[in-house]
């Protein structure tokens, strides 16, 4: 019986469209929530798989032994695909020309990930036995030739590399690469007991496959052997995708923040709408069991409707955003499992918990409502529909992040976020208490408009404001991440380096490169010293703590240090001030953290044999993503005096800036040249680096764009909400002021004027927590630069009375547009 009632309300009530509100809110709860996870799945899916091409795999384990069999068994196990690598460093010599080189013997099936780029163009294959292919500058430097001698055995030089996708970057390890296959390496004769090799095993798979293999294989690694992924420290943009992670998984939970208020607001008008319905049904004797069957079978099928339109929502957003994505990203397709299995539960949890306390209400709404309607039953218990709301969004935050130090982070936003704008609001809006009930301008109606509705705009200064907020969050860190990394990555970003530069031939080099045009950074001489003592205390190596001895842990290896008068490009002192003694040092922040450093503190280095001392004098913060020289330490000139030094450099140069100086040489013809005039040089091409790191930072402001978009959608389900709320009242008092003979146009420009000072209240405090909530993004998780955001406090506020002064009168326009009579009889 029941089920029928609430069958035949559910078509009377959709057919005379009276739950478009609620229905459209929880479709477009799960349109969002369902299309900002399978967007951003895909998204992060491809960041992931393009970064992957920096280490030619997705999972590397670097050793210096042969791996176990039992890890290898395991990959295979899981059907994940595994080369085996070796690198080491040998002479090669052709005629009477030698040269230190780094040999990289591959297995079959390298790379897993990326491509190998020879002078001849992209290739599939790998070397033939007895066939090795070298490093452009390795064929400068050795004169070209055919073959050359590795060890044992000869080697023909078959093909020239452009770029290896896993090449790295590390100026300072200079020698020019070897590649040859792996079955080669042993008729060398090279490799001998107690030899430095390291073997590099690559592994590439599905996601849940090599998630399970990490978790099984890395307990069985010992201490030398170090486990990489594209977001280890060691991959050039290992910053960028951790931040685009973070910002897609920081903007999916506020999107998922902002259909759950669209929910809740939708639902307690819902409720308030039947106080009336619920109060016959008890007064001609219905049970309230009966009633709660009722209204529970009705808004559950309410609750179907929307996640079935929800669901073919966001599976249609996701194809139709998919048709302009770039093809690299298109090409891949996480599984639609989880982005649906999201909106289900973003549509049954949020309208059954933010549902719970508006139906609560609903049900104990006395008959006697019947005389007196403002009766409304239930006044108390706010703390258990904030309690089922806050764990709504918590229970859905912790499903999408996984993450509860992150779930609870946004929710704990949410709660102050509601608090302060409420009370904010609150306040505000009774200020215009003393205007009193003056009719005589548009202005003073709204300001009572605003004064009678102060508990109820109070609620919808907290849902506008909410919205304005996530907004000018999102879209200032979007902004933000974009110009760091533009700033990191300009078009004229050093795409060669230059290292092993000798004291006399600093001078000439220097000449060489005004003579060309070359726009260089500056030329940094490099020391190579070790850390031994902080305060007189002698540091021990991690190892040492862990077989535990005592004492303070350093910096197990030598460092590479400099010295300058100036403070370098890209570096920003955050503590102290730069050198200005010569017994001071300035050194990079996050190494002073890691060694609990102080400023004043003692710092002891050996060089050579000798032993100094420096005083800490500043902590800088350093982009280390820019592709220009710097150092942990820097010293003054007169500190490192005594020791000898070798220099590098960085610069840009490509064909344009050559033609648009008038000259005749090409890049490479340039290069060359540079390598001949300076063979004890190293050149290190790291141009196509760059240029594959600009194409992930330009997949990453695609993904970011998008998600903007996606919360834009959701910030305008709330503000629709907001405005749909309380309609019913103002047609109320829209009949009564018409009564008593109010014109259309005063009271369309009260109204718009009422909407509009509610926009610019939310607004102003849609700023300030905005800015504090920036703070707290930027220095807790993003690691950003804080600032303040001066012009949001002129745009926000006028901003905000523009939108909702025109969602307002929108939804308004039938509203006044009615005659007295007929707004007497809707009402």
């Amino acid at each position: 019986m029941e089920l029928q009632l609430a069958w035949r309300l559910f078509k009377r009530e959709l057919m005379q469209g009276q739950l478009v509100l609620i229905v459209l809110a929880i479709t477009l709860a799960v349109l969002s929530v369902s299309g900002l996870a399978r967007v951003s799945e895909r998204l992060q899916v491809a960041i992931n798989g393009e970064a992957a091409n920096f280490i030619a795999a997705d999972r590397i384990i670097d050793s210096p032994v042969p791996l176990s069999e039992q890890v290898l068994n395991m990959a295979e196990s899981l059907n994940i695909q595994h080369v085996t690598n070796m690198k080491f460093n040998s002479m090669v010599y052709s005629g009477d020309n030698f040269q230190l080189v780094t040999i990289k013997a591959v297995g079959d099936g390298y790379p897993l990930r990326g491509e190998i780029e020879l002078s001849s163009g992209v290739t599939q294959g790998l070397p033939k036995t007895g066939e090795a292919w070298y490093e452009n500058r390795l064929g400068g430097l050795l004169g070209y030739p055919t073959t050359l001698e590795l060890g044992n055995t000869e080697l023909n030089l078959s093909a020239e590399i452009s770029r290896l996708p896993d090449a790295g970057f590390n100026p300072f390890a200079s020698s020019p690469v070897l590649l040859m296959r792996l079955d080669d390496v042993e008729a060398t004769g090279i490799i001998q007991p107690g030899s430095r090799v390291s073997y590099v095993y690559q592994f590439a798979g599905e996601a849940a496959a090599l998630t399970q293999f990490e978790t099984q294989a890395k307990p069985l690694l010992n201490n030398s052997q170090r486990w990489t992924d594209v977001q280890s420290g060691d991959s050039p943009i290992a910053s960028a995708v951790k931040r685009a992670e973070r910002f897609l998984l920081l903007a999916s939970l506020l999107g998922i923040a902002l259909a759950c208020a669209a929910i809740g607001i939708a639902a307690q008008r819902y409720c308030q709408r039947h106080y009336d319905v619920v109060a016959m049904l008890k007064t001609f004797g219905a049970s309230a069991k009966q009633i709660r069957m009722l209204f529970g079978a009705h808004l559950l099928l309410v609750t179907v409707v929307g996640i079935v339109l929800g669901l073919i929502g966001g599976v249609m957003l996701d194809l139709a955003i998919n048709q302009f994505l770039p093809a690299e990203i298109a090409a891949y397709s996480p599984p639609y499992s989880r982005p649906l299995l999201l909106g289900v539960s973003t549509g049954l949890i949020s309208a059954f918990m933010f549902s719970a306390y508006p139906l609560m209400r609903l049900l104990a709404i006395p008959p006697l409502r019947v005389l007196q309607r403002q009766l409304e039953g239930l006044q108390f218990g706010m703390w258990l529909h904030l309690l089922l709301s806050l764990g709504a969004m918590a229970l859905l935050g912790y499903l999408y992040s996984k993450s509860i130090a992150l779930t609870m982070t946004v929710v704990l936003a949410v709660l102050l976020l509601g608090v302060l704008l409420s009370v904010l609001g609150f306040v505000m809006i009774r200020l215009g208490h003393s205007v009193g009930m003056k009719t005589t301008n548009p202005f003073q109606l709204a300001l009572a408009g605003l004064r009678r509705r102060a508990r109820q705009n109070a609620v919808q200064l907290v849902g506008f404001s909410s919205a304005l907020v996530l907004l000018l969050t999102i879209l200032a860190l979007r902004q933000d991440l974009l110009n760091e990394w533009q700033k990191q990555l300009p078009e004229n970003a050093p795409n060669y380096f230059l290292v092993n530069i000798a004291p006399e031939d600093t001078k000439p080099l220097d000449d060489f490169l005004t003579t060309h045009n070359i726009n260089a950074t500056d030329i940094y001489p490099v020391i190579r010293g070790r850390l031994t003592h902080i305060n007189d205390e002698e540091l021990i190596s991690r190892q040492e703590e862990k077989d535990g001895v005592e004492g303070r842990v350093g910096i197990s290896r030598e460092l590479n240090l400099t010295y300058r008068e100036t403070l370098p490009p890209n570096n920003e002192i955050i503590e102290g001030t730069f050198n200005q003694a010569d017994d001071e040092v300035s050194v990079e922040a996050e190494v002073a953290e890691r060694l609990g450093l102080s400023l004043g503190d003692t710092m002891t280095y050996t060089i050579d044999n000798q032993e100094f001392s420096v005083k800490v004098a500043s902590f800088r913060q350093v982009q280390w993503e820019t592709l220009q020289p710097n150092f942990f330490m820097i010293f003054r000139p007169k500190a490192l005096e005594p020791f000898s030094y070798t220099s590098m450099a960085s610069f840009h140069l490509n064909d344009e800036d050559l033609q648009a100086n008038g000259s005749d040489l090409t890049a490479n013809g340039v290069v060359l040249q540079l390598i001949q005039q300076f063979p004890t040089i190293s050149v290190i091409d790291v141009g196509a680096m760059v240029g594959q790191l600009r194409q992930i930072i330009e997949q990453v402001s695609l993904s970011l764009s998008l998600v903007l978009a996606l919360v834009l959608l959701a910030s305008a389900l709330v503000l629709i909400a907001q405005t749909e709320a309380g309609m019913a009242t103002r047609q109320r008092e829209l009949a009564v002021l018409r009564t008593f003979g109010a014109s259309g146009w005063l009271l369309r420009s009260a109204t718009g004027l009422e909407f509009a000072l509610l926009g610019a209240i939310a607004g102003i405090l849609a700023v300030i927590v905005a800015e504090f909530t920036l703070y707290m993004l930027k220095t807790q998780v993003f690691e950003l630069v804080v600032y303040m955001h001066w012009p949001w406090w002129a745009i926000a506020p006028l901003s905000g009375a523009a939108v909702v002064a025109t969602l307002g009168m929108w939804r308004c326009r039938q509203l006044l547009n009615r005659s007295c009579s007929d707004l007497l009889k809707a009402g």
